[in-house]
């Protein structure tokens, strides 16, 4: 099993760039899907990207053209570059991992989570 540590979240202004980092501990990081989540207060986990093993990407409509999702397994590492940011985009940015190939966009299907990094974007 993997452990998942996130990365690069910080404040931006609106139009701005940040790329987030998800860096995997584990022998095994190859073989599972990678997702990225994000939530805020009061409201429930929200898809945004994932990544299959076969490298297979899929994006929330919200975020297509805006952010791109990209992993190398040698370095057990997983990003999410976010570009055109909005204020909107503000929450806690959560990295996931599951060993299926598919897993969907719903976060409780996910088995492995890290601890989230906060992005905040100002208008």
């Amino acid at each position: 099993q993997v452990e998942l540590v996130e990365s690069g979240g910080g404040l931006v202004q609106a139009g701005g760039s940040l790329r987030l980092s998800c860096a995997a501990s584990g022998h095994t990081f190859t073989s599972y899907s990678i997702g990225w989540f994000r939530q805020v207060p009061g409201k429930e986990r929200e898809f945004v990207a994932s990544i299959s093993w076969t490298t297979s990407t899929s994006y929330a409509d919200s975020v297509k053209g805006r952010f791109t999702i990209s992993r190398d397994n040698l370095k057990k590492t997983v990003w999410l570059q976010m570009s055109n940011l909005k204020p909107e985009d503000t929450a806690k940015y959560y990295c996931s991992g599951d060993l299926r190939p598919s897993v969907g966009h719903n976060a409780r299907l996910w088995s492995i989570w890290g601890q989230g990094t906060q992005v905040t974007v100002s208008s």
